[in-house]
């Protein structure tokens, strides 16, 4: 199944902002849309539904769309931070590709790691393609992920990342996190960015 595809298609619907899916070769696991707030969060799950089902035959279960609105001068604000298009999984075996795929300014930035198709391997799977994807915004730094984990703080899911960077101000070691929602993957993302961010563009 081309999920790159099926993210464009549905990208184009009226208030839809970016779309990301999840899934392996042969199932839908979570579909994940950014919306304006214009129509009603139950509305854009019918019109995903339908738009899948006319147009790639997939019967879509509601329960796997989630739905976040978001104004446009939220968008705006935003702008000086990457925007998360994608993150990828695709089991080859006792092996999985991961690629994460970036817009920053226009520009779209990609980055993927192969790795063993472990459940224990997989937010470093997708922090290391994270860092490849990173890496075209932030100059002449070469990145390495040093550690990534989950802990639990209170109530709540926390990723938190360690990233070891060298270039011209020589070796520095940044931490990230984010708050999981349920997706660890897109939050093993935002940490990575959480912990570059204020290197993204070179600002300082």
């Amino acid at each position: 199944m081309d999920y790159r595809e099926l993210e464009d298609t549905l990208a184009r619907l009226p208030s839809v902002h970016a779309v990301r899916i999840i899934g392996d070769r042969d199932r839908v696991r979570e579909v994940h849309v950014l919306a304006a707030p214009d129509k009603a969060a139950k509305q854009v799950v019918r019109d995903v539904q339908t738009l899948v089902l006319a147009r790639f035959g997939i019967d879509l279960d509601r329960r796997l769309i989630s739905v976040v609105q978001i104004g446009p001068d939220r968008l705006r604000a935003d702008g000086e931070r990457p925007v998360i298009l994608g993150v990828h999984e695709t089991p080859e075996g006792n092996r999985t590709t991961v690629a994460v795929t970036l817009r920053w300014h226009g520009e779209e930035y990609a980055g993927t790691a192969t790795g063993p198709a472990a459940p224990s391997a997989r937010l470093r799977l997708v922090g290391e393609a994270a860092l490849r994807a990173t890496e075209g915004t932030i100059g002449d730094e070469a990145l390495a992920l040093d550690a990534v984990g989950a802990s639990a703080v209170g109530m709540r899911r926390v990723i938190v990342v360690v990233v070891v960077s060298t270039g011209p101000r020589g070796e520095e070691i940044a931490v990230g996190s984010a708050l999981s929602h349920g997706d660890d993957a897109e939050c093993t993302v935002r940490a990575v960015l959480d912990a570059l961010n204020r290197r993204i563009g070179r600002p300082d």
